[in-house]
């Protein structure tokens, strides 16, 4: 599983202010807090105005403070060119295109230019996010055959299903789920799938855990990439835990088996758990809620 964190992000207040002010020391020590990562994604907005020329800035203050590989995240394609051009060829992803043109077509050749991932959504202006995973793998394979016709590496091409917050729309979880085992089984030569995980529990409470149980199921659907918080060091070590499939406890051992359910197309009535166990239970609640099996409420760790 590659990670990315999600910690220099424009949204963020104190990290606006200071991108705004260029504060070297704030955003340097932001790297360092995500050295735990194989990439750092770099969400810079449009970039305009007092942030023109902050990608180059920041490129620069990741090669020198870290060996981390850079996501460039902008709707600035000005902005991302001058990214990627401060940095290492083959050691980037561009964050992101949707199926529209010219947009998709120009980020095709940037990132044949400088041997970079794409992160492609399934979405267009037309249609927005489709409801369906049918819906989202239709723009998938429209996006696949013009990254193909220009030359684009299948292995660099990353879709992002899309992940809807579970309190708004708990259905769409499962339809996120169903699109990642989807694009997996569907092309040939095959592509790479990443999510933006904590959208699925953006406005929900307990936050952790539905990101937690989500990125499982979302492993066990063969999820191959996830931008994250990278201070959420349990969430981090669950990952980790899962590539090395070796459990340290029987948390470890119940999260194992939600990915082999997802992967296998198994029923979550059917997993064992320990009824007993505040935490088994609260994180077999969670993953109900997000496969749409129960309705989703503030207080629904209350068993």
């Amino acid at each position: 599983m590659i990670l990315i964190g999600e910690n220099i992000h424009v949204v963020s207040p104190s990290v606006k202010t200071a991108l705004n002010v260029r504060d070297e020391e704030f955003i340097k020590n932001l790297i360092l807090q995500q050295c735990n990562m194989d990439y750092i994604d770099l969400n810079v907005g449009p970039a305009k105005g007092n942030l023109s020329g902050i990608l180059s800035w920041l490129a620069c203050l990741v090669k020198e403070n870290s060996s981390l590989n850079v996501s460039f995240d902008t709707t600035n394609i000005e902005e991302m060119t001058n990214g990627l051009e401060n940095f290492d060829k083959g050691k980037t992803f561009i964050n992101s295109t949707s199926v529209d043109e010219p947009k998709l077509s120009g980020l095709i050749d940037l990132s044949l230019k400088h041997d970079s991932n794409l992160i492609a959504l399934t979405l267009s202006k037309e249609t927005g996010i489709p409801k369906s995973a049918d819906g989202r793998l239709e723009i998938a394979f429209e996006i696949y055959e013009k990254c193909l016709e220009r030359g684009l590496d299948s292995q660099k091409i990353f879709f992002d299903p899309l992940i809807l917050p579970v309190c708004v729309d708990q259905s769409q979880g499962v339809e996120a789920l169903n699109t990642i085992k989807m694009i997996k089984e569907s092309f040939d030569p095959p592509v790479k799938t990443v999510i933006g995980l904590s959208n699925i529990s953006n406005g929900a409470v307990l936050r952790p855990l539905l990101n937690r149980v989500f990125a499982v199921l979302a492993y066990g659907a063969g999820l191959d990439a996830v931008i994250l918080d990278a201070k959420d060091t349990e969430l981090v070590r669950i990952l980790k835990m899962l590539d090395s499939k070796k459990a340290n406890n029987d948390i470890d051992n119940l999260y194992i088996n939600l990915a082999d359910m997802i992967s296998n197309f198994g029923e979550i009535e059917d997993i064992d758990f320990d009824k007993k166990s505040k935490e088994q239970s609260e994180i077999i609640k969670a993953a109900r809620i997000l496969l749409n099996k129960e309705v989703y409420s503030h207080s629904f760790t209350q068993i």
